[in-house]
Formats: structure tokens, C-alpha cells, sequence
């Protein structure tokens, strides 16, 4: 798999050399890292590479964001190919090296996360196809002497009434030496050809299918050895003393070798591999996490909610106005939650010549290349980060434990390794979504309205830990997903978080903290619309008269689901995520013996959709899997020990336990949202609002157990 590091020369020079050095056209533009960037003349600016073209006519997108499932490998593209005037299957992908260039401006960081690929490429991508667009007009408008008003490019040639045409590849040398326009015009979506359109087929598929696909399970190295890590059973604990003369006896096994917090066991096979580590014997230094427990944490944020903690949002007098009116109060909790990635976490690394190479699943390149460069003791630049296919992300490759062993591995044996984990180290040994605890305040106005809200979450926080310069006065910035973009019109309000580290570590989780704040709000939400004597659709769409985009799929999502106001097998929820405006309707099975799902209808306004078929499929499948969450699943520690280990304790949802899930998508000309994780956060406690309407028993902790 080929990397690319590119540097910042002057935007003429880039280009230059580009087709001088490789015969192809290379598209290279000024654009900002941040949106700051381009409110500021003293930003530094960067050279862009998006596009390749080479003289066979191959066309080649270099893709800033990984590929677990989204769809980037496909949406990304279309974005490139609609202004390019060509059919999406003239497009290939090459998944980008580590630079600068390409920095997710919504994340500060080369990383693939927050439902954010599409939304931060619209306009980027679109103005990259249509300045080579236009430089290629205008080459061949050149070559013949003709105006370019005169000359059209379509289906990767540009041709003129006289007869004259030219491939794009044909024309790649001349149009390199093109200025680009500053802002290319872009098709209006009246003219999409493209986008959206129900015909668009993903690009992986054929690999996929045919098995050709690499996942970083499927990397090979020549002479590469297998590694199997054995970690203490209390995360954060180190080796104190190996004993591996076992270990060594078994067939296969190469090696073993001890890094800053694991013994690795390199074999020719991961069988082997495997049997040499459970034959290692190991006295570990647990360090100060074998006191944790759930029971310790639980306490501890639960103490959290006396203290201030920082104010995200303040509208009125929330405590004044509280004390008038008809008062409802409610807690709510949810619990630690692992990823649970089909494809367990593994790297492959090699360290030899004074280089690294790191390749794998990675969510964060440019965090994967700092930590080989430190583990190895190599400056970054010698760091070479090939990403391949994620069998599965939702956050937990965003970090960086597994590149780090793998590179220290390969340090400290000498030889090209592939470390792999199993399914039991990857459950045992997550960053997981962080527990919290939520209390909510509200009062009710005589006309039976929320008059006044007050709410305040009590978690760990992921950011301080990873990202601690986002963290401002107590203020972590995505704590705030689902609470700082309530869509409730409400005169009085406050909402407060607090920040409490009870020593577990955790990571963002599909839909990070709107999947906490959504179940407290929309559960609430629930209470009360019973507590004034409403239908619960009707008392959230009285609150939503300044969000018509929310209140619109509220209305469809009750059309399409066959909602009918005083039923007792309804639940709803809605919200706004990462940009998209959703609502959901979960439907019981009024004749199961136990409570069952029958049905769940999903509507969202996600603003121009790129590709329809898989964002109904992203929704679908964010679906499920916060359904599984919500009915099974939780991760308890005792003696700083995670008690579950595979499927078996810690399930996903099985096909036989999938209900009907039907998703609409609304007609719409915004900006494209998010849809990765906008499936996740509502189905909770429109399930569990659902089981309140059915039998009276209001839920207000996760995991249901049913």
C-alpha cells in the first residue's frame, strides 16, 4: 500500500513537480486546517493533495479518512466524481499517508470519528473536482486555440463541437501547469449526477466479497512473526517477573519478548503464539486500578452531583423558576460499555534501518505515527503509517495501546511482526464508554409546559484524558454532544456537567456522550409529558415550534410507524446529532409473553444524502447496535478486573432478536449531517419510554436485562 508524505512547497512548485516527476496530474490547493484558519491572513497555509490523474486516464481520489464500514470508500468519491463530470466507477481510492493536509478540520486532527467525514469533505472535495475540472477545460481549450466556454468535460474526456477530444489523462501534463481557480463554481444539486442517487453502488464491495479486501487481520510481511500479548488483568499493570522457559518449549514459537506493559510471544501462527503465552508464568504489578470497582465508581459520581461543576448552557432563571410550577426530578445512569469491534484490535509493525512502518486498522493517524516514533525512539518522518480496512471502529481505534505494542514489539525482537489480539484481550482491555450519572429538574407551567430544566451529568472524562487541551474550566467539549444542542424550546434553563475520574480508563463510544445525555433528556422528556397529562408526541412537538427540521421528522416518524396517541406500545425519542435531525418510534409486540420489540421506524433529515442506500444502512445498523447495548449489555469491574470476556457475557444483538427496522430519510437541500453514529443514541429510551407506556414501570438505568 503506498503512503504519501507530502510537504508544503509552493502551490505552483507542488504542481510542477508532481507531473514532472511522475507524468501525472496531481491536484494541489491552498486550503485551511481549521475553520479558523480562514477568518486569519497569518495562518499558515498548506499544500492540498486530492487528486491524481495519470496520462492512462486513471483516476485516483487520495482519501483522508478510513474505511470501517461508513462508506467512506465510496461517499468520498462521489463527492470528487460529481464535480469531475464522471461516472463513480472511474474513481479509485488510495487510502492517505500521514500529513498535515490531511486534518479533519471539525476534529483538530487526521483522525475518522464523530460522524464527520462527509460533512468536513462537501465542500472541500467538490471544490478540488471542480478546479481540475476547469483546468482541464481550459488545457484543451488551449491545445486547440478555442475559447473554454466552448469546450465541455464529461465522462473523463473534454471535447469541443469541432470534433477535437481529449481524455482527462491526455490533458493531466498541460493541466498541471494551470493556475486553479480560487472558488471553482460548483454544480447546483438540481444537476447532481451523482449524489444521491439510488443506483450508486459501494466501490469495496467487489473486494469484500471476493476476499481480497485487507483488513489488518490480513496483512502479511514477509518473514513476519505472529505476537501474542499477554497483559495483566488489571488494565494499567506492568511485568514485575517472566519466567518463559515454557513458553519456549512449544512448536512454533520464535521468540518472547517483554515491553512496558505485556510479554509478547512470537510464533510462526497465531496457535502457537497463543499456546507459548498461556504457558508464560508472569507475577504482575497490578498497580493502584485492582481496588476499582463499579460499586466505588457508582459512589463516587453519584457524590459528583453535589459539586457546581462548569455550565454549558444558561437561558433565564432556572432556580427561580423551579420553584414555580408543578416540580418533577428524576436520576438516570448508564454504564461502562466496550466497543466490542468484530475484528479485535491488531497492528502489524516492522522496525529495521533506522524506519518504522505501522500498518492497520487506525482511526488516528497522525497519533499512530507519534507513538511508534516514541516507542521506537525514531523522529516522527521516519514513521510510516499505512491504514487499512477497520472490521470495525466505533471509536476504539482511535487510540493508540496497539500501535504502541506492536512497534515496541518489533523493536525489541528484530524481526517484522503482526500483533493480534483476541476477542477476550480486546473485551478485557478497552477504553471504554465512560459510566455517568444524570439528574434532571423540571417544573411544569399551568398550561403544561416545561417552564424551567436543569440537568447535570456526572462522568469521566474522555477528552482529558486524550485530548486535555480541549478541556477548558471543567468544560470538556464533547460531553456536551445531546445536552448543549437540546432542540426543546424552554424559557428557563441550565445544564451542567462534572467532570469525575474514578480511575477506569475510557474512550469515545459510537455517538460519544449524545448516547448518555439523549437517554437522561428524551427519558425525561417522557416523564414529563405523563407528568402534564399529554400525549408524548404532542407535548415534544409543542416545545419544537423554533425547529421545524426537528418537528418535521417527529411528525413522520409518527406518520410512517402508525403511532396512535394513548397506545401502550409506543416509545418515542427524538433529537439533533452531529448535524442530523432524527426521530425514533419503537413499537412492542403487544401479544409477546415478555416485552419484545415488533418494530422500530427511523426518520432523519440528514441534509443532502450522498449515498441513500447506505445511509439508511448506517442508521439501520446504529440501530441495532444501540438496541443490544440498551437490552444487554454493561462492563463491570471488581478488583480492577473486567468480569466480562466474549460474546457470551457481553452479547450483540442476534439476528433472531432483530426487530423490524424501517428508516426514512427526509427530502432535504441542507448540508449533509452526520450518520455513522446518529442511529445509536435514541433507541434507548424510546425503548425504554415505550416499556413505560406499556406496563407503567419507568427504566431509568441501562442495561434493561430482559
Amino acid at each position: 500500500m503506498k503512503t504519501n508524505s507530502i510537504k508544503s512547497p509552493a502551490r505552483r512548485q507542488f504542481i510542477q513537480q508532481s507531473a514532472a516527476t511522475t507524468g501525472a496530474f496531481v491536484l494541489g490547493m491552498y486550503l485551511p486546517l481549521t475553520s479558523d484558519a480562514a477568518t486569519s491572513p497569518a495562518s499558515p497555509t498548506v499544500v492540498n493533495a486530492w487528486v491524481q490523474i495519470t496520462p492512462d486516464n486513471q483516476i485516483t481520489l487520495i482519501c483522508a479518512r478510513s474505511e470501517m464500514g461508513q462508506d467512506v470508500y465510496t461517499s468520498m468519491p462521489a463527492l470528487l466524481a460529481e464535480e469531475l463530470n464522471v461516472p463513480l466507477s472511474m474513481v479509485k481510492v488510495q487510502i492517505a499517508g500521514v500529513a498535515p493536509v490531511y486534518i479533519n478540520a471539525l476534529l483538530g486532527g487526521q483522525i475518522t470519528g464523530g460522524s464527520s467525514s462527509v460533512r468536513e469533505a462537501f465542500d472541500k472535495l467538490r471544490i478540488a473536482g471542480a478546479g481540475t475540472r476547469s483546468v482541464l477545460v481550459q488545457a484543451a481549450a488551449n491545445r486547440w486555440s478555442v475559447p473554454a466556454s466552448e469546450c465541455k468535460a464529461m465522462n473523463g474526456k473534454v471535447s469541443h463541437a469541432i470534433g477535437k477530444s481529449a481524455t482527462y489523462g491526455e490533458l493531466a501534463s498541460e493541466a498541471a501547469k494551470l493556475p486553479l481557480p480560487e472558488k471553482p463554481a460548483l454544480k447546483s444539486p438540481a444537476n447532481f449526477m451523482v449524489i444521491g442517487k439510488e443506483s450508486m453502488r459501494r466501490l469495496d464491495t467487489p473486494a469484500k466479497v471476493a476476499g481480497t479486501a485487507v483488513f489488518g487481520i490480513d496483512v502479511k510481511i514477509p518473514r513476519m512473526a505472529i505476537a501474542s500479548l499477554a497483559q495483566c488483568p488489571v488494565i494499567g499493570g506492568t511485568p514485575r517477573s517472566v519466567d518463559s522457559s515454557d513458553a519456549l518449549k512449544v512448536s512454533g514459537v520464535i521468540k518472547v519478548v517483554q515491553i512496558s506493559d505485556g510479554v509478547a510471544v512470537l510464533a510462526k501462527d497465531f496457535y502457537a503464539a497463543r499456546k507459548g503465552r498461556d504457558a508464560l508464568k508472569i507475577t504482575w504489578n497490578e498497580g493502584a486500578g485492582a481496588s476499582i470497582s463499579n460499586a466505588g465508581m457508582r459512589k463516587q459520581l453519584e457524590s459528583g452531583l453535589t459539586k457546581p461543576g462548569a455550565v454549558i448552557q444558561a437561558k433565564g432563571d432556572a432556580k427561580s423558576a423551579l420553584a414555580n410550577g408543578k416540580q418533577l426530578s428524576a436520576q438516570y445512569f448508564m454504564p461502562y460499555l466496550a466497543h466490542s469491534t468484530m475484528e479485535p484490535v491488531n497492528c502489524s509493525a516492522v522496525v529495521a534501518d533506522g524506519k518504522c512502518r505501522i500498518i492497520g486498522p487506525i482511526q488516528f493517524q497522525q497519533g499512530a505515527q507519534a507513538v511508534a516514533a516514541v516507542a521506537t525512539g525514531l523522529k516522527p518522518e521516519d514513521v510510516t503509517v499505512e491504514t487499512t480496512f477497520l472490521g470495525g471502529g466505533f471509536g476504539r481505534k482511535l487510540e493508540l495501546d496497539f500501535i504502541r505494542q506492536a512497534a515496541e514489539i518489533a523493536k525489541a525482537s528484530g524481526m517484522p511482526v503482526k500483533m493480534l489480539w483476541t476477542k477476550e484481550d480486546d473485551i478485557t482491555h478497552d477504553f471504554y464508554r465512560p459510566m455517568s450519572v444524570h439528574q434532571m429538574d423540571a417544573a411544569l407551567s399551568a398550561d403544561g409546559k416545561i417552564s424551567a430544566l436543569k440537568t447535570k451529568m456526572v462522568s469521566q472524562s474522555v477528552t482529558a484524558r486524550a485530548f486535555p487541551a480541549f478541556v477548558k474550566d471543567g468544560n470538556d467539549p464533547f460531553m456536551v454532544e445531546g445536552s448543549a444542542n437540546l432542540t426543546y424550546e424552554i424559557p428557563n434553563l441550565e445544564v451542567r456537567n462534572v467532570i469525575e475520574d474514578s480511575g477506569i480508563r475510557v474512550g469515545y463510544w459510537r455517538s460519544v456522550s449524545n448516547t448518555l445525555n439523549a437517554f437522561a433528556v428524551e427519558s425525561f422528556m417522557d416523564e414529563a409529558a405523563k407528568a402534564a397529562g399529554k400525549d408524548p408526541v404532542a407535548f415534544r412537538l409543542s416545545a419544537l415550534s423554533k425547529e421545524p427540521r426537528a418537528a418535521a421528522v417527529l411528525k413522520l416518524a409518527a406518520q410512517k410507524s402508525g403511532y396512535q396517541a394513548g397506545s401502550k406500545r409506543f416509545g418515542v425519542a427524538q433529537m439533533e446529532c452531529y448535524g442530523t435531525y432524527s426521530a425514533c418510534i419503537v413499537e412492542l409486540d403487544p401479544y409477546a409473553a415478555s416485552t419484545l420489540v415488533k418494530k422500530i421506524t427511523f426518520v432523519s433529515d440528514c441534509g443532502i444524502t450522498i449515498h441513500p442506500d447506505q445511509a439508511r444502512a448506517q442508521l439501520t445498523g446504529g440501530i441495532l447496535y444501540g438496541l443490544g447495548a440498551a437490552l444487554y449489555d454493561e462492563i463491570t469491574i471488581e478488583q480492577g478486573r473486567v468480569q466480562q470476556s466474549n460474546f457470551n457475557n457481553y452479547p450483540s444483538i442476534r439476528m433472531n432478536q432483530a426487530p423490524v427496522v424501517e428508516v426514512h430519510l427526509v427530502a432535504s437541500q441542507e448540508k449533509p449531517g452526520g450518520l455513522g453514529e446518529v442511529g445509536v443514541p435514541l433507541v434507548a429510551p424510546a425503548l425504554v419510554n415505550a416499556i413505560a407506556a406499556a406496563t407503567g414501570k419507568r427504566i431509568r438505568e441501562l442495561p434493561i436485562k430482559v
